[in-house]
């Protein structure tokens, strides 16, 4: 009877999973490799859908306990996702937990710089925060992250104007990004 205690919380599985997959789905979204710069590789990938569970995450800071644990449940999901994805990129056993404490302390400096950014309004500090960890050797000339950022603070608008409802059923979604030239969001 105590072992139930130390079981795997599974009475969320499948809105963790319908949540999840609408999140990754926005992340996979080619126009953000086609027009907003975000390289199309392994860590551009990771940036990306960083920037989305962050935006997850932000929104149900001010969810009900429930929400809460399903934004946790969320998040454990998507490290999950980034172990299974560095084994099968052939990292060696003893190296995954290694690089995994090193992604796990990027999202969460990524959580605290876009935080700061979006909590000020200041898509500027946003863009600059993008700038740093998607091109991070970039130097003059690099892309810009303005559209990113607007696209962003557009979600994160969207988000707060979702119901508790749709978060509590794994419904919540983002909005869909626009090509850079037309209006984002």
């Amino acid at each position: 009877m105590i072992f139930g205690l130390f079981r795997k919380r599974n009475h969320n599985q499948i809105i963790v999973v319908r949540q999840y997959d609408v999140l990754t789905s926005m992340a996979r979204q080619p126009v953000f490799y086609t027009d907003y710069d975000v390289p199309d590789t392994v860590m551009g990938r990771f940036e990306l859908l960083s920037a989305v569970m962050i935006l997850f995450f932000r929104r149900t800071r001010s969810s009900a306990t429930s929400g809460q644990e399903l934004a946790q449940e969320i998040i454990d999901a998507f490290f999950e996702d980034i172990d299974y994805s560095i084994r099968e990129l052939g990292i060696g056993d003893n190296s995954v937990p290694k690089r995994m404490k090193k992604l796990a302390g990027m999202f969460y400096g990524r959580l605290e710089s876009y935080a700061a950014a979006m909590d000020g309004n200041d898509r500027d500090a946003l863009a600059a925060a993008l700038q740093r960890n998607i091109h991070p050797k970039a130097s003059e000339g690099a892309p810009s992250m303005l559209g990113l950022a607007d696209w962003m603070m557009t979600a994160e608008a969207h988000l707060a104007d979702v119901a508790e409802a749709e978060i509590a059923t794994g419904s919540a979604t983002l909005p869909q990004p626009r090509g850079i030239g037309r209006d984002v969001a």
